[in-house]
């Protein structure tokens, strides 16, 4: 029997279907499923797609890739996410060549307040890496969510970085979630599916070949609020993320270098371009965002006047308010649900800054 996942897949892998063409198929259709039960002629007479593509989509093809793929993720505990999943990025939703679906792996909350992407060359040098741990440490009281593109450099620093600094990181891969690349970040990926974790547009079995990364570059920039350069050459593919991220109408921030730097010379042409604000410190970002008269230091009942809790997670904060320290065992058996949704359900909730987490799987008020 087909579920709303095989369909969701199958559209993906639609030949000559594209992500905007796939989301107006969905929106004439008025679901993902009726796409399928559609005629040909029903297909031709959608604005984009006409009787050449309609023509040419294979279903079976479809089909059979859909059902290998669903084999994949159930085997191996990946979560997709549709673009009309409420758990989608809701940034990289709004970006018309957003991705249709998204396998995610870990445990992340993709719709935080605050997201940053730190990108930057493969080469890093000592003067990028501390620009990263003092961005990093001027991030944690904004609990910001770190994505990057888990490449050499930059990119394994910053998720380094915020794993360190108790921040949720995720890396954008530019091959499917059965392989780790480059292999030598395989201890980093096991420690960021603990906080954070991986996401992926391709299906298994997709290498990391040079096409894809520009795919994975507009998912950095799509799902950020702002996009850092820290250090990167006038070619580097970062500067490809920095534009996409300009094209989304994100704001796109670079730390100046030497004149002579070459890991420089990119971050110094999109300044000097104006392509990205010039930004020395944390105290820069904030104040280009707006995030510089927040008080960082409200904590506990004041700061749930300004939390939208669900009905599940305004029971568990009812609860701890009475407990004022509770198991997720006695967490989920209050709350009526199972020990793992609880489990994401407090892991939300934490990411909020409502709850925090003490040793042995206790929950307190933050």
């Amino acid at each position: 029997m087909k579920d709303e996942l095989f369909y969701q897949i199958a559209l993906k892998k639609l030949e000559g279907i594209g992500p905007a063409r796939a989301k107006a198929l969905v929106s004439y259709c008025g679901g993902v499923e009726q796409v399928f039960k559609a005629s040909k002629r029903q297909l031709a007479a959608i604005p984009g797609i006409g009787t050449v593509i309609s023509s040419q989509i294979d279903t079976g093809q479809a089909y059979r890739l859909a059902e290998a793929e669903i084999k994949f993720i159930e085997k191996n505990e990946i979560k997709p996410l549709f673009y009309l999943d409420p758990q989608y990025p809701r940034r990289l939703k709004h970006c018309d060549d957003g991705p249709i679906l998204i396998y995610t792996k870990g445990q992340m909350i993709l719709n935080p307040t605050k997201v940053v992407s730190i990108v930057g060359t493969r080469t890093a040098t000592d003067y990028g890496r501390k620009l990263v741990d003092r961005l990093i440490d001027g991030l944690k009281p904004h609990n910001a969510l770190i994505v990057s593109g888990l490449a050499y450099g930059i990119d394994a620093m910053a998720h380094k970085a915020a794993l360190n600094g108790g921040l949720q990181t995720v890396g954008v891969m530019g091959n499917s979630l059965d392989r780790v690349y480059p292999n030598q970040h395989k201890s980093l990926t096991e420690k960021m599916l603990e906080n954070g974790g991986l996401i992926s547009e391709f299906e298994h079995g997709t290498k990391p070949d040079r096409e894809n990364f520009p795919q994975r570059n507009r998912i950095v920039a799509g799902m950020s609020d702002v996009c850092v350069v820290v250090e990167s050459a006038v070619k580097g593919g970062s500067m490809i993320t920095a534009r996409l991220a300009a094209g989304y109408n994100r704001d796109v921030m670079a730390f100046p270098g030497a004149a002579d730097a070459p890991n420089s010379s990119g971050c110094n042409h999109l300044i000097k371009t104006q392509q990205a604000h010039l930004i020395e410190g944390i105290k820069d970002l904030e104040y280009i965002m707006g995030w510089e008269h927040e008080d960082l230091g409200t904590r506990s009942s004041q700061k749930q006047l300004f939390v939208e809790l669900t009905d599940e997670e305004q029971k568990v904060y009812e609860r701890l308010k009475e407990t004022s320290t509770e198991s997720l065992d006695n967490i989920s058996l209050n709350a009526g649900l199972p020990v793992s949704k609880a489990s994401t359900l407090l892991l939300e909730m934490e990411f909020k800054g409502v709850v925090k987490s003490l040793p042995g799987k206790v929950y307190t008020l933050a």
